[in-house]
């Protein structure tokens, strides 16, 4: 399935109109989770269901995801005691200022 048009913004480094909803959905979950305003989290809420977010946490560990927005989503799922994957060494170690 197509991605909105409302959505492409979060895509600017790939090409939106190639991007499938299913197919890519870790990719599209972990940008939208990340960068998303409200108006992109209710798509994804409707598009993938709480349960398919909970997952992605759970199973993903992607490198996108912050340490802040994780804590985030374990508060909204109640999942302060759940085992979820972690991004690869490289995402956790990086310096950038802007990424905690």
């Amino acid at each position: 399935m197509r991605l909105p048009d409302e959505l492409h913004w979060l895509f600017w480094d790939l090409d939106a109109e190639q991007l499938d909803s299913e197919r890519h959905a870790d990719t599209v979950l972990a940008r939208v989770l990340e960068h998303g305003r409200m108006a992109e989290v209710r798509w994804l809420l409707g598009a993938y269901g709480i349960g398919r977010i909970h997952r992605f946490f759970r199973e993903v560990g992607h490198p996108d995801v912050s340490r802040r927005t994780t804590q985030f989503w374990r508060v909204v799922l109640d999942a302060k005691e759940e085992s979820w994957a972690s991004p690869p060494a490289w995402r956790q170690s990086n310096s950038a200022p802007w990424i905690d």
